[in-house]
């Protein structure tokens, strides 16, 4: 009698009570993953020794994602949809430097190019059914999902060429100007995009040019696309030749001069 009352209790419906208890809710302001940057990054540099010595807030934090359920994701606005997955990207590239520090540079992880970005290492079974990569996360769900160029601003890949990493996580009530400041500071950074008015030459950040559909497809050019953030009105000339610059890979350290 206890086995078949076990199995008819098993059989019924969860309550939504119950359900709720399988599917925790995110903190949608992301308070942690802003509290533990705003300790440890400075100028978009991370202090990866610092927080190597106790990454437990990390840690829990990195829980809180892999804990949301499709059910709860299903009923969350796009902009909660987006700053969720910026901030996944963005902290779960920490843990995996921090996995592996110290290190000169992401690409040190793995034996073949690139293989960090294709390592399965983040859980995300009630979203994904699994664990995927960081490869997986940007191409697979933001690229495909969001078709938002301004991705490519947010998304750090722990590099000193990529954008910076921002002392405050993403936020969907702050989604939009955050998307909008990080592409003006990065498309006014000289040492990673820059144009030269005298040669008439838009030097930018290989990024441009790994995604250059991304960019093409909101936009009729490189050039119109970036003249929306950098001031010079030579950009939008006709004439005006694109040239793409060396990616420095050196991690973005703060210990690294």
């Amino acid at each position: 009698m206890a086995i078949a009352r076990i199995l008819f209790l098993a059989a019924l419906p969860l309550t939504p009570a119950l359900a709720n208890a399988t599917c925790p809710a995110i903190d949608q302001s992301h308070g942690a993953w802003t509290k533990i940057l705003q300790q440890h990054v400075q100028d978009g540099r991370v202090a990866y020794a610092e927080l190597k010595k106790d990454d437990r807030p990390l840690q829990a934090y990195l829980d809180e994602l892999s804990a949301t359920c499709a059910a709860d994701y299903e009923t969350w606005s796009r902009k909660q949809r987006l700053a969720f997955w910026i901030n996944t990207y963005n902290a779960f590239t920490v843990r995996l430097i921090l996995d592996h520090y110290p290190i000169p540079s992401i690409r040190k992880i793995g034996w073949l190019p690139g293989a960090a970005f294709r390592k399965q290492f983040i859980p995300m079974t009630g979203l994904k059914g699994g664990v995927v990569s960081l490869n997986d996360v940007e191409h697979g769900t933001i690229r495909a999902d969001f078709r938002e160029p301004r991705i490519h601003f947010a998304l750090v890949c722990a590099a000193r060429s990529c954008p910076p990493l921002r002392s405050e996580a993403y936020r969907a009530s702050d989604l939009n100007e955050q998307l909008e400041n990080q592409a003006r500071i990065f498309l006014n950074d000289p040492g990673k995009n820059r144009f030269d008015a005298q040669t008439k030459t838009l030097h930018l950040s290989r990024i441009f040019d790994w995604f250059r559909a991304d960019f093409e497809a909101v936009s009729e050019s490189l050039a119109a696309y970036v003249s929306q953030y950098m001031d010079d009105p030579g950009i939008r000339d006709a004439d005006v030749r694109v040239e793409f610059m060396d990616y420095d890979w050196s991690l973005n350290d703060q210990d690294n001069p």
